[in-house]
């Protein structure tokens, strides 16, 4: 009837326009090739009429949208049919569609492309209903009213340049240069929909869901019909159902399981810290309560510190100076300087209680030492000298090392060998991490922050340690490290807070610890000093020559 009354067909068109739901649920179909018959009308969900009215919401009042879906869920095909309604009835529009490569954008046969989507669903909508439109590879636009629906791939120039009124990005945690994109599409629009199945802890997307700056939409398999029928829950209180199970057993792998079906972040990876650890940490976790930069002179004596509100290097949560009611401990972890990984300085009470953290990605280690004794003095303490110091030695930490010694620093960690009958300490300071130093290290951490033996304010910091997973050889890794480049070699060490942190109560556990006492630790004048020295004397002569 519609197609022989102009009248009814104004109607529909006006009805169309102002509501997305009709528009869908009257005229939209689907394909899914698994399914008999493969074509089928597409009627909404209560969940997808949920999710499209935020979707519409982020675009009308410009915010950013993250979209967090199991398998299967229908999120391509809502994203691409709600830019198929705005470019169909709202002038000027500039739509862009970007997935990890172009072929997943648009590609000629291929129905899981995003375009191949709108393709379908434009062309079962009746003939006069559909505008004068151009369609070419990547770009779509209605001549009628000038908007326009583009396609990408995720390169660090996507968008770049550009404005647009909606970018959506597809399964953006697998997306290996997120950051640069992320930076490439802020100006472009405002309005982005990061869309995805969770893929591990380090990546951009996990950062997106859990800044508490974007809102999160969370598609999850009981929100289905098709999914949920029998709905119950198992042992531990966990959803389940029989397609559920079905798919369990399809997939087995637990990391499938989890990253496919139930939204879990960390079940994605097999994480080091609990969850329920780093949930309870967060929870006491405070803001700092003075934040700036320490002055220093030229010897790194500190003058004073510079409150500057909510910015600076530099935040301490204790008392403020002097520094007089304990003994003091500092761990270093050590980036290049270049930019691409933070050092990060952690200072601590003997008795375990962070109460500063310093963090700089553009520090030399050099620079970064003097700025590190500059703050053992300032929290000088109990001591006679400053903080006790422990510092990762590998990579960068070689040169952090010899600045110290040349600054004539003397309270720091030698390496103890607790497998001699009477203690020996390496000739050369510092922590030198190796696969078992690492996993010694961060199980003594962990089992510190569990019993409360290491309070850490910083909540960077306690966050930090749920992207810290089990390599597939059985070593421990930041989870970010795999697509991360760092020049300074160290690309197993993100999560430099972590790192930081865990050298600083590992001296705290030494000085609270009385079978390991700061007596067992040589100390400038010992024979062990001594002859560090004179090896690192040695060694410079060698280099130099």
């Amino acid at each position: 009837m519609a197609a022989e009354n102009p009248e009814v067909q104004s109607d529909l068109w006006a009805l169309c326009n102002r509501d997305i739901h009709f528009y869908i649920n009257a005229f939209g179909y689907t394909l899914d090739p698994r399914l008999d018959p493969s074509i089928r009308p597409f009627i909404l969900y209560p969940f997808q009429r949920d999710a499209i009215d935020a979707m519409i919401e982020s675009i009308e009042t410009g915010h950013d949208l993250a979209m967090v879906k199991s398998r299967d869920m229908g999120a391509s095909w809502l994203t691409t049919t709600v830019f198929a309604w705005y470019w169909h009835f709202k002038p000027m529009k500039s739509l862009l569609l970007v997935s990890r490569k172009e072929g997943l954008v648009d590609s000629p046969g291929n129905s899981a492309s995003l375009f191949s989507k709108i393709d379908f669903f434009l062309k079962y909508l009746p003939g006069w209903m559909m505008p004068n439109f151009t369609r070419t590879k990547l770009r779509l636009t209605n001549d009628d009213n000038g908007s326009a629906i583009t396609g990408e791939s995720t390169t660090g120039d996507v968008a770049r340049g550009d404005r647009k009124t909606c970018i959506a990005l597809d399964e953006f945690a697998s997306v290996d240069n997120s950051e640069a994109v992320l930076a490439a599409t802020a100006d472009a629009s405002n309005t982005r929909w990061f869309v995805s199945t969770p893929k591990g802890t380090g990546n951009s997307f996990y950062d997106i869901c859990h800044s508490g700056r974007t809102k999160v939409l969370k598609f999850h398999w009981t929100q289905d019909p098709r999914k949920n029928a029998g709905l119950f829950y198992d042992s531990d209180g966990q959803p389940s159902s029989p397609w559920y199970e079905k798919e369990k057993n399809r997939r087995t792998h637990p990391v499938e399981i989890a990253q496919e079906l139930d939204l879990d972040f960390g079940g994605s990876d097999y994480l080091y810290f609990p969850p329920e650890l780093i949930d309870r940490l967060e929870r006491d976790c405070k803001p700092s309560l003075r934040r700036g930069v320490l002055e220093y002179d030229e010897s790194c004596t500190p003058i004073g510190f510079t409150e500057l509100g909510t910015s600076g290097e530099l935040r301490i949560w204790g008392e403020r100076h002097p520094f007089s009611k304990s003994y003091y401990c500092c761990g270093v972890d050590i980036a290049a300087g270049t930019g691409s990984s933070n050092s990060v300085i952690s200072i601590a009470t003997a008795e375990g209680e962070k109460c500063a953290e310093f963090v700089s990605a553009n520090l030399r280690p050099d620079q970064l030492a003097k700025v590190t004794v500059a703050l053992c003095r300032y929290f000088k303490g109990l001591s006679d000298t400053g903080a006790f110091l422990i510092w990762e030695a590998n990579g960068p930490g070689r040169v952090f090392g010899d600045a110290i010694r040349e600054i004539g620093y003397g309270n720091y960690y030698f390496r103890r060998n607790d497998k001699s009958v009477a203690p020996k300490y390496s000739t050369i300071p510092g922590w030198f991490s190796t696969k078992e130093e690492k996993i010694a290290l961060m199980g003594q951490y962990r089992r510190m922050l569990n019993e409360g033996e290491f309070v850490n304010l910083s909540r960077e910091a306690v966050r930090e340690c749920r992207e810290y997973v089990f390599s597939q050889t059985g070593g421990l890794v930041h989870a970010r490290s795999r697509s991360a480049i760092d020049p300074s070699g160290a690309k197993d060490n993100h999560g430099d807070r972590v790192i930081a942190d865990a050298l600083c109560a590992k001296i705290c556990h030494s000085m609270s610890n009385p079978k390991i006492t700061l007596a067992d630790v040589a100390k400038p004048g010992t024979l062990a000093f001594r002859r560090g020295q004179a090896q690192d004397k040695k060694r410079k002569e060698r280099e130099d020559w």
